[in-house]
């Protein structure tokens, strides 16, 4: 028997760090990563998909954000959902779990486990399905604790899915909110526990997985966790599962720091690196940077030019922290010309900067950004 496991969908999340448009394709990837997750069960031949918690952002979405993933489940007839509630859209009263159920909107195809009591799984009563339901945002006792007792037929595959936090992994502050005991597959006798609340696979050991989410959500130096779902094969009720990763994800999330621009060469292989992270798809790219180094007229120019504007272009996301400084002195003055009022404003703002103070680091910015704006009147004239 297999199994797909994912978690932390999170439909409806919103990121205010993009503008409207990237907006809107992140939101539409979240919902899309559910065909790439029924057509990864199809492949694996896994009839069945656990969906461990935090399928929505908020417990009141709109009526349409509430119903998308349930018609993208729909179009896979072939495949059961299991979903249980997570922290971001526990089974409340008034919650979103409620209305689904109130408006007819759930397919026949998935199943919506609000109840903490083992489930079969198939007809034969060969595998049953243990969830843990949060009913509240957080709680301070471990809701998969019934597992150890509840009954199964003897010889039955036993799959515990639960939203938490494993006590003794990660950050225990954060523990403490819906914690889940490290070894409660093996107390339960599971032959697998699959959790969500993580956003990155992690593996707590042989029997206890948190799946990630499987649409990466966050920037982190290096690549962040998530993108993928796990695969389960099982052998037996006893012997531990066979695990694969599969990417699902469409979205690269890449975080780039310290970077220092003192030279033209440097923009350029900066431009190059982040191009390099999906050549084919630079589309598919959120690019944090986060900038600093000295520049000259000219190189500070060729920044705007290739990273601010070209660059931001051509990738989804383009978020820079810091930014190059001007390196500009008395020689630089000559290209506004001999005389003017351009040059004697970039004059008196030059004497400020270096005359330093409070004022420099304005004056500096001011000096830019007249020199930029003077190079794109230069370049517009016929």
């Amino acid at each position: 028997m297999k199994i797909v496991h994912t978690s932390d969908w999170q439909i409806g999340r919103t990121f205010s760090f993009v503008d409207d448009e990237a907006l809107g394709a992140l939101q539409a990837e979240r919902l899309n990563v559910i065909g790439r997750i029924g057509a990864l069960a199809r492949q694996e031949g896994a009839p069945h998909v656990l969906v461990a918690g935090d399928v929505y952002e908020h417990e009141t979405p709109s009526e349409r954000t509430l119903r998308q993933p349930m018609e993208r489940m729909r179009q896979f007839a072939d495949i059961t959902w299991h979903l249980i509630p997570g922290n971001h859209d526990a089974h409340t009263p008034q919650g979103v779990w409620t209305r689904l159920l109130r408006d007819n909107a759930v397919p026949d195809n998935v199943r919506l486990h609000l109840s903490p009591a083992p489930v079969a799984l198939d007809a034969g009563g060969q595998a049953w399905l243990l969830p843990a339901v949060l009913q509240r945002r957080h709680t301070l006792s471990d809701l998969t604790a019934y597992m150890n007792d509840a009954p199964t037929p003897e010889g039955a595959l036993r799959i515990g899915v639960a939203h938490g936090s494993v006590v003794g992994f990660g950050n225990e502050d954060e523990a403490q909110h819906n914690p889940i005991a490290i070894d409660r597959a093996e107390q339960a006798g599971l032959a697998y526990l699959a959790l969500g609340d993580w956003h990155g696979f992690r593996q707590i050991n042989a029997r206890t997985v948190y799946a990630g989410t499987p649409e990466v959500d966050r920037f982190g130096t290096g690549g962040a966790g998530g993108g993928e779902c796990v695969v389960a094969a099982f052998d037996g009720p006893t012997s531990p599962p066979r695990l694969s990763t599969h990417r699902t994800g469409r979205f690269i999330w890449r975080k780039l720091e310290n970077v220092v621009l003192t030279s033209g060469a440097d923009i350029e292989a900066l431009e190059s690196r982040v191009r390099a992270i999906a050549p084919e798809q630079p589309e598919t790219i959120l690019a944090w940077l986060e900038v600093s180094g000295m520049l000259g007229v000219e190189n500070l120019a060729l920044y705007e030019s290739l990273i601010e504007r070209r660059l931001r272009s051509a990738l989804t996301c383009l978020r820079l922290s810091g930014a190059p400084g001007l390196a500009a002195g008395v020689d630089d003055l000559d290209m506004l010309g001999a005389f003017g009022p351009v040059r004697e404003a970039a004059s008196a703002l030059l004497a400020q900067v270096e005359a330093g103070g409070a004022e420099a680091v304005v004056a500096q910015e001011a000096l830019q950004r007249l020199f930029l704006l003077w190079g794109d009147v230069r370049r517009a004239q016929p």
